[in-house]
């Protein structure tokens, strides 16, 4: 077999519709469209979710509860993951994002107190539960609040 020699496989390949170019290749005239109407039109058709004028069903289903559009996306960590750090160290937003312990949409960061702390630590975030404050400071750290 030379280059020269290749070829798709019989029947694999199609010529597309050349639609609205004569009767005789029976798409011709009204090209597939049919007669009237509104999708017989340039730019006819209807919208996503259309049905026709009846209730579409995105009114139809009821909407429940309610989804606050100023919530800051809110991440926690527990004490227990704070262990990693050097002793003295200043841990803020930017430390917990380099350890891979939040993600970056967090907008703010809340320590929880699950677990046990053993090294002293300086903690800047915009929260921490009373027995995560507790614990640390146990240790001889400190909470800042944002």
């Amino acid at each position: 077999m030379r280059l020269h020699e290749l070829a798709p496989a019989e029947g694999s390949r199609k010529n597309r519709k050349r639609k609205g170019r004569g009767v005789g290749s029976g798409l011709g005239k009204t090209a597939g469209r049919g007669t009237k109407g509104h999708n017989s039109r340039s730019g006819g058709g209807v919208r996503p979710g259309f049905e026709g004028g009846q209730m579409p069903l995105h009114r139809r289903l009821p909407k429940r509860g309610f989804k606050n559009i100023f919530r800051k996306p809110t991440e926690t960590v527990n004490i227990r993951d704070l262990n990693r750090f050097e002793s003295g160290a200043v841990v803020d937003y930017q430390t917990l994002l380099a350890a891979g312990l939040i993600t970056r949409n967090a907008k703010q960061v809340k320590v929880l107190g699950q677990g046990e702390i053993d090294i002293q630590l300086t903690l800047q975030v915009w929260g921490a539960s009373k027995g995560a404050r507790e614990k640390i400071e146990a240790a001889g750290g400190k909470v800042e609040v944002k």
